[in-house]
């Protein structure tokens, strides 16, 4: 039973079985399942606002605790130059989309559409992970690579949120953000009183950050980001990424641990709150945000990983030319982060929806890698 368990957070199946569901429900009853999607459920809450404003915050945390445990001695993004290579990757992953983007909206977009440049810049943690073990086997180097690569775009993800795409109908009120640097001060202190559980982190420092950033109107999802670093964590890090170690009992690690089924079962709820897309909703911005993962994704970091090399950052042993390409390729799954920025970047349902259109299809980028996987004859390593 429990093998069965993992299998189904390993494959993202409750992830791919969110999108499924919501995909179906909108075209075969698109009132329902905006009913059930925006009419209040507690109190004034509804189901997209527990998903996207507090299941996410999880999400963004968990996303947090990786970047702090590879940060750390021993991690795979310390010493830097170990992590340059993949972080010079990282920046063509998000410039290379950015100026596909950009550029295409110039020749077959509108000024309406260009909004939607922040969508292609982060790629899908677990999707990646998932296909490049497909790929390149479980203990290939490219697949630590690619992590790195995914973790870190996805960081330069939380800031393009946090900056560029505040709530147009509420504008900015900063001095709220006095909360979120109590919520930072208290979680300090208790890491400095040594607290042993996370709990306190999450429930007075979490809160405050959350409050700080709902009332500011920044999207309070990122609440545990400020939060997650300053929890305790052992002083070298001595596993991989997604790997677990038994020997830490930190509350860095313990938040990680016990969060993470939470997270990886709860996307299902994300799936079903943001995928919900009429295929009719079709237009321009589905192909700039498919055309800028696909092609803007693959290239920046195939061609920014080769810089690397030549700059005297070598790319990790077994990786060559078509291993990086693949790894490109890979980082073009753009799901969840995609449809968490398109449903940020407009306001338009019918441009929001063909933006999340071309979100979704970027799904096929793993299928292409995949094929081009077995015709370049890459070895895996199981």
């Amino acid at each position: 039973m429990k093998k069965h368990f993992n299998l189904l957070r390993e494959f993202s199946v409750p992830l791919l079985l969110g999108v499924v569901v919501a995909l179906i429900w909108v075209n075969l009853d698109p009132e329902g399942y905006h009913r059930f999607n925006h009419a209040p459920m507690f109190g004034s809450l509804n189901f997209h606002f527990l998903a996207n404003e507090l299941f996410m915050v999880l999400f963004f945390g968990m996303a947090a605790a990786e970047i702090t445990m590879s940060c750390l001695p021993g991690g795979d993004l310390h010493p830097l130059r170990k992590a340059v290579n993949p972080l010079l990757a990282t920046l063509g992953g998000v410039i290379g989309p950015v100026s596909v983007y950009l550029g295409l909206n110039a020749l077959i977009g509108s000024p309406a559409l260009r909004g939607g440049w922040g969508i292609p810049t982060a790629t899908d943690i677990a999707l990646a992970w998932l296909i490049a073990s497909m790929v390149f086997g479980k203990r290939h180097p490219a697949i630590f690579f690619l992590l790195l690569l995914a973790i870190a775009d996805d960081a330069i993800g939380l800031a393009i949120i946090a900056i560029f795409y505040p709530d147009p109908m509420h504008p900015a009120a900063p001095q709220w953000l006095a909360l979120t640097l109590a919520g930072m001060g208290i979680a300090f202190l208790l890491r400095q009183r040594k607290a042993a559980t996370y709990w306190p982190y999450l429930l007075i420092g979490g809160v405050l950050s959350w409050v700080g950033l709902f009332k500011a109107h920044i999207h309070p999802a990122l609440a545990l980001v400020f939060i997650v670093p300053f929890l305790p964590h052992p002083p070298r890090e001595h596993k991989h990424l997604f790997e677990e170690d038994p020997r830490d009992l930190t509350p860095l690690a313990n938040f990680e641990h016990e969060w993470k089924v939470v997270v990886d079962f709860g996307l299902f709820m994300f799936g079903l709150a943001n995928a919900g897309v009429e295929f009719a909703a079709i237009g321009v911005a589905t192909w700039l945000v498919l055309a800028s993962l696909v092609i803007g994704k693959t290239g920046g970091i195939y061609s920014m990983g080769l810089l690397g090399k030549k700059l005297g950052y070598p790319l990790p042993s077994h990786v060559g030319k078509k291993e990086l390409l693949l790894v490109g390729l890979i980082g073009g799954l753009g799901l969840t982060v995609a449809l968490f920025v398109a449903g940020e970047a407009f306001t338009d349902p019918l441009v929001q929806g063909a933006a999340k259109m071309g979100a979704l299809f970027s799904a096929g980028c793993g299928i292409l890698a995949i094929i081009a996987g077995r015709l370049l004859k890459v070895r895996r390593r199981p």
